[in-house]
């Protein structure tokens, strides 16, 4: 994708988020960038509305998500991925979750043995996964759809 066509998406993307969160009567502006230039991050500051745009679980805010990365194909865009967190909601997560796997991890260190976690999403997974070969673990996930979840294992060497 092109410097234009990147910057063209991140704009249409942007510009479309404010025009929904308008219609909710929030009026703010979001900072809008890319990651690899192919995950467009959208970042909504923190507001009163936090609460009601993560939703239980940060289920309203991935619905946003897929929202504006539907309406960003819809118009003609260059398929890339959306990424949209509200009030730093998702790096908050990521990092309470990577402080978790690291308890794990000791854990799966001291015992040696396999230590299946609970299943997860995908970008919670892939938290897990990064930590735990950076600590010289392995991995591997296992399941379908909601079951999916990462099994840490002790390395083998």
């Amino acid at each position: 994708m092109s410097d234009t066509q990147t910057e063209e998406s991140i704009q249409f993307a942007k510009k479309y988020l404010e025009d929904l969160l308008s219609f909710f009567g929030l009026n703010t502006d979001i900072y809008a960038t890319t990651q690899d230039d192919e995950v467009i991050e959208l970042h909504v500051p923190s507001t009163h509305l936090n609460g009601f745009l993560i939703g239980q679980r940060g289920e309203t805010m991935h619905s946003l998500q897929f929202i504006v990365g539907t309406a960003l194909r819809a118009a003609g865009h260059e398929p890339s991925r959306v990424n949209v967190d509200i009030a730093d909601y998702k790096k908050q997560r990521a990092d309470r979750l990577a402080e978790e796997a690291k308890e794990w991890i000791e854990a799966v260190k001291k015992s040696g043995k396999d230590m299946p976690l609970q299943p997860m999403n995908a970008a919670d997974r892939r938290i897990v996964h990064k930590v735990a070969t950076e600590a010289g673990l392995l991995t591997e996930s296992r399941g379908e759809g909601r079951d999916r979840h990462v099994i840490l294992k002790p390395d083998a060497a």
